[in-house]
């Protein structure tokens, strides 16, 4: 039976995009407390399906998919710039497919501007009407108002017109990061992204028995089930190690892994590659924010998530990328070593290189290092860093990694980092390795 959280949660997915809601409404509607009501509609906020903008309450927006994460919707823009909705309310779940910046004569402006726009501009009301009549939302900076007349338009055609104090070079700024930070986001694949849902995900109940066991394993084919109770809460794992031997009328609470590891649904997969590593496990139970089973995950769904991410080509950069692509190689007296230029971007408030851009100069190195050697890929387990002396902005760093030793699963690797001729940095790195 589904908790009343649940049934909150289910009830805001269902309303129609757009749709307001409130505390006292969902309360009232569902027969819950006002302390219940408001928790759900927060939570219903983290994941995406409404959104709560100040002076104009919370409204039901389109859940986004992975495809096109990159749009923002009105109501996400409002939050971004700190705006305020001047007219358009109802249409603020909308997405915009692009934004125009109107710095020119109103017929050029026009030409640029058409439905599904986000037209910002400064205080010319002229150029608000025509925009909306365009099927262009408006954004006016400045902290500039709008006449009465093109606020009814709004409200009329359900198209936002927002304002916000800031300038308009600051406010395309804010939009482009925030654009930028959903892609990337959209490369980093979540559990929720690739589980086997309860549908099909075979789970035991911890009053069944290693006879079920059996049943179960002849049915499916598989040997690890998570084992759930009537709240569909995980209580434990049961595998072929926990029953071989056992009395066949045993129930599972018996015989079972009691508090397994588990994962949320918003993990990363990269996250759970690691835990499958050091743990060596090959399912582990996926469970949401009630801690009631969601599915499962395995290895082999991790292996081919990560696969999956290696041919996707990146459009929104981290930081560990743009280290990955200026570190490049250059054979030194025989030792392969890496040259790397400190970038302004990689600097801290001194103007010298920054210790997390240093950390991940090291690791991208060990790894090289030791695919270049096909020893398959590193997972770093510990890393000790001996001293680090300030590199300048647009110093070209010499990085040199050596291989200390090289097992089947485990290795260790020592680099220096060098500034012309002066060791500026040492680190040592245990790390496991893992076969591709």
């Amino acid at each position: 039976m589904s908790t009343k959280h649940e049934q909150i949660i289910r009830h805001i997915d269902s309303l129609p995009v757009g749709e307001k809601i409130s505390v006292r409404q969902i309360a009232k509607a569902l027969k819950v407390s006002e302390g219940t009501a408001y928790r759900a509609i927060k939570d219903a906020e983290n994941k995406g399906y409404v959104s709560t903008i100040e002076r104009v309450g919370t409204i039901r927006i389109e859940r986004k998919k992975k495809d096109n994460i990159e749009k923002l919707t009105f109501a996400e823009i409002v939050n971004i710039i700190d705006g305020q909705v001047l007219g358009g309310k109802a249409g603020l779940h909308k997405t915009l497919t692009k934004f125009v910046i109107g710095a020119m004569k109103i017929d050029a402006i026009m030409r640029y501007t058409g439905a599904g726009n986000l037209l910002i501009v400064g205080n010319r009301t002229e150029v608000h009407e025509h925009a909306l009549r365009a099927g262009a939302a408006v954004l006016i900076t400045g902290g500039f108002d709008t006449s009465d007349v093109v606020k009814r338009l709004a409200d009329e055609l359900e198209l936002p017109i927002l304002s916000t104090s800031y300038d308009t070079f600051t406010v395309a700024t804010m939009i482009n990061r925030a654009i930028y930070d959903q892609l990337i986001k959209k490369e980093i694949i979540l559990v929720e992204d690739i589980l086997t849902p309860p549908s099909e995900a075979a789970c035991m109940n911890v009053k069944e028995t290693v006879r079920d066991w059996y049943n179960k394993k002849k049915e499916t084919n598989h040997s690890r089930f998570p084992v759930i109770d009537s709240n569909q809460k995980v209580l434990g794992m049961v595998t072929g190690k926990d029953v071989i031997g056992q009395d066949e009328s045993l129930s599972l609470e018996k015989v079972m892994t009691k508090n397994p590891l588990t994962v949320g649904l918003k993990t990363s997969v990269a996250s759970v590659a690691h835990m499958m590593i050091w743990e060596g496990i090959e399912v582990l139970p996926v469970i949401n924010e009630q801690q009631r089973f969601e599915g499962i995950i395995s290895r082999q769904d991790v292996l081919k998530a990560l696969q999956m991410i290696q041919r996707q080509p990146h459009v929104g950069e981290t930081i560990d990328d743009t280290v990955s692509k200026q570190l490049s190689s250059w054979e030194n007296t025989g030792d392969t070593s890496f040259l790397f230029e400190v970038t302004p971007q990689m600097t801290n408030q001194l103007g010298t290189i920054s210790y997390g851009v240093f950390t991940s100069i090291v690791v991208e190195a060990a790894s090289r290092i030791f695919r270049q050697q096909k020893k398959g890929e590193l997972a770093v387990e510990n890393m000790t860093i001996y001293f680090l002396k300030p590199a300048q902005m647009e110093s070209v760093l010499s990085v040199q990694p050596k291989i200390l030793e090289a097992g089947r699963k485990f290795g260790k690797v020592d680099v220096e980092v060098l500034n012309g001729t002066e060791i500026i940095g040492k680190a040592l790195l245990m790390c496991k390795l893992i076969d591709k």
